[in-house]
């Protein structure tokens, strides 16, 4: 017997890229309901950070990897808030930790956007 193991509307079937979006989307609607004007900020998910031009030698650093980033808006695109799957994934064991830290990434990437500290974007942060 051959096929899926569950239907498509059942959560089992979601990839884990799926699941890590909807954790994303979550967060940012949480944060619309106090910051309307992120509606017009893109939110993207990506699984990893793009690695900077060049040679490869001079790549290599002993910074830390980057769990999201701004894009600041230019020339008539919206601002981008990203959300790096994989490295957020790897510092967290369950869903539960995994949403919280995708909150605060979201958190410190809209701070960061709208000039403000993190915890007057959302005053439970750091808190949870």
């Amino acid at each position: 017997m051959r096929g899926p193991v569950a239907p498509p509307q059942v959560p089992l079937s979601a990839s884990r890229a799926e699941v890590f979006g909807d954790l994303v989307h979550d967060s940012v609607e949480r944060l619309e309901r106090r910051w309307p004007q992120l509606a017009e900020v893109e939110f993207l998910v990506l699984d990893v950070p793009r690695a900077g031009g060049g040679d490869g030698a001079e790549e290599w650093s002993d910074e830390p990897v980057p769990l999201g980033g701004v894009v600041p808006g230019a020339d008539g695109r919206p601002a981008c808030v990203v959300v790096y799957r994989r490295p957020v994934e790897i510092r967290t064991k369950s869903r539960d930790e995994r949403a919280l830290l995708v909150h605060e990434v979201v958190v410190e990437q809209v701070a960061e956007l709208l000039g403000l500290a993190p915890e007057s974007v959302d005053p439970r942060y750091g808190q949870e």
